[in-house]
């Protein structure tokens, strides 16, 4: 299905979908893998325009965060896409704050939240998985507690029949070539060229170029 002008694209998550974006501007899409995105997009149409993005990336929030905004934030723009990317927090807040997400009780609120757009919205569904790039020991150990919930995020996407961006493949790949702090220089938060990466994938996976026509 190829995107139109009259297509509403919602990206929703934490810190890495924020990218520092202007919380007082509704238009303001940061400077990550959401702006690549739209500025690919706006670059493939012929007038210029483009599907409306709209981001809603908050840093720091894990999945209970966004369930308390889904409202507000999603359900009541009425996106024809919505792509979720979470987990990474959910991770990390038990290491540096002893603040616990069990897998279970993170899984069953994605499911609620893709559950919820599904019976509100005719949206398509995306799913971006959570990573990590591990600059030390310290966070080697993290994928104990992110290797589970990354399943429970694959399995709530194929429930839900969303498509899936996979984040945790493309950018550990990416890393075998180059060091991977030029991804990610804090394991977690990505550089422009790991935001590229993402956007990449996104945009191979949910808005594909159309094959030039055979002469």
């Amino acid at each position: 299905m190829q995107l139109t002008d009259d297509d509403t694209l919602l990206f929703i998550g934490d810190s890495i979908t924020d990218a520092g974006r202007d919380r007082a501007d509704p238009a303001s899409l940061g400077d990550g893998y959401v702006h690549e995105i739209a500025r690919t997009l706006r670059e493939r149409t012929p007038d210029g325009a483009g599907p409306r993005v709209l981001n809603r990336g908050v840093n720091g929030h894990r999945v209970y965060d966004l369930e308390s905004r889904w409202g507000t934030d999603v359900l009541d723009h009425r996106p024809t896409v919505v792509t979720v990317k979470i987990g990474i927090n959910d991770t990390w807040r038990r290491y540096d704050r002893d603040l616990a997400s069990p897998v279970a009780e993170f899984e069953a609120c994605l499911n609620r939240l893709l559950a919820a757009t599904a019976r509100e919205l005719s949206a398509r569904l995306v799913v971006i998985t959570p990573f990590l790039l591990p600059t030390g020991p310290d966070q080697e150990r993290w994928f104990e507690d992110l290797t589970p919930r990354t399943d429970a995020v694959l399995r709530a996407a194929e429930h839900h029949g969303a498509q899936l961006v996979r984040a945790d493949l493309v950018l550990p790949h990416a890393a075998q070539d180059r060091p991977p702090a030029e991804l990610a220089p804090d394991g977690v938060h990505p550089s422009p060229a790991g935001h590229r990466l993402i956007a990449d994938a996104w945009l191979a996976e949910v808005a594909p170029m159309a094959p030039a026509p055979r002469r």
